[in-house]
């Protein structure tokens, strides 16, 4: 299997760069996966594709202001970090641009020395580990000094911080938004409890790997990077409870489908767990728990659209991939949803 297998042309006008006012007044693309058909909607039809009993799984990780810019401390030399995954109370693996500058014992000062950053050891990819300096407590230093951080193809200015978080974001630890989430709204996420709808929170800190492109000819060689999840006792009921009376587990987004997917048993059967995944979804993958996503549109050759295509395969992604084209569909982050029923 290709990487190139993946690949479909996008003209770059159609990136969205900003968010649109009402996050449910998006449009929304029905793909059936066994027939490939299309429909075209709104986002805020989605009640019509949800049903009593069926589970809704949401992923509450909320995005941290990661982008760090600064200055090296003995030269002034300019520096960007950005925090990938904390690997310890004051310790973060990190990007460092450019990483020329960063090399092990180098120190480097962030909002006049109110953060002091020292690389202390090297990492996968050329990521650094970097453990930081500060007086107070690192989340309000944090917020302080840091910037969202934005995909590299988002180059337009984010306006307001929350644009960027869902709005059931709960717990820090994300260098990306789960972007599938950032659709819904707190009047949508009502009315879908309303019509009978469990919705279970699970967590995925989205790391490295969103960042990274698919690098190798052959899919199967591409190495996924390992990522923080948390599923509790009472999504687990949920999913569970949705199973087993015949019922669907509509997943909002990869990361959530990547959690529960991580956290089930052979026989579909899911319980609270915690721990670190680098599972990776691919044509061929045997789906154990997932019956619908709800995702974007996202890049070329990317993991995430052969984590799509697992679920409703290659060639009907691609064809409504190039229909979204043709009509002129937003893409990426801050683009237009899409559901695979």
């Amino acid at each position: 299997m290709k990487t190139s297998d993946f690949y479909f042309d996008l003209p770059e006008e159609l990136i969205a760069q900003v968010p649109i006012k009402d996050r449910s007044s998006s449009r929304l693309m029905v793909l059936d996966k066994k027939s490939g058909q299309i429909e075209h909607k709104i986002f805020k039809d989605i009640l019509d594709y949800l049903n009593p009993g069926d589970c809704l799984v949401l992923n509450n990780t909320r995005v941290i202001p990661a982008r760090l810019i600064g200055e090296k401390v003995d030269t002034g030399g300019k520096i960007e970090f950005l925090l990938l995954k904390r690997t310890e109370e004051d310790t973060w693996q990190t990007l460092v641009k450019p990483g020329k500058r960063a090399k092990v014992g180098t120190k480097f000062s962030f909002g006049d020395g109110k953060l002091i950053g020292e690389v202390i050891g090297l990492a996968e990819e050329g990521s650094r580990i970097v453990k930081f300096y500060y007086e107070g407590i690192f989340e309000e230093v944090l917020d302080e000094l840091g910037n969202m951080p934005l995909p590299p193809y988002i180059t337009e200015r984010l306006e307001e911080k929350e644009r960027y978080q869902t709005v059931y974001s709960k717990h820090n630890g994300s260098a990306a938004a789960p972007t599938a989430g950032l659709h819904f709204t707190d009047e949508l996420l009502q009315k879908i409890k309303d019509k009978g709808v469990e919705i279970a929170f699970v967590t995925l800190h989205v790391g490295l790997g969103t960042f990274r492109p698919v690098k190798v000819d052959d899919v199967l060689n591409h190495e996924m990077h390992s990522e923080y999840y948390m599923v509790t006792e009472e999504a687990a009921q949920k999913i569970n409870l949705a199973k087993s009376n015949g019922k669907n587990v509509i997943c909002v987004g990869t990361t959530s489908c990547r959690t529960i997917e991580s956290a089930a048993d052979e026989n579909g059967n899911i319980k609270e767990s915690s721990g670190w995944t680098n599972i990776f979804i691919y044509p061929g993958y045997k789906f154990k728990l997932v019956d619908k996503l709800i995702t974007n549109f996202h890049l070329p050759e990317s993991t995430l659209i052969m984590l799509v295509s697992a679920l409703c395969g290659k060639d009907n992604v691609l064809n409504a991939y190039n229909v979204a084209v043709e009509e002129k569909y937003r893409f990426f982050s801050f683009g237009d949803a899409m559901i695979i029923k």
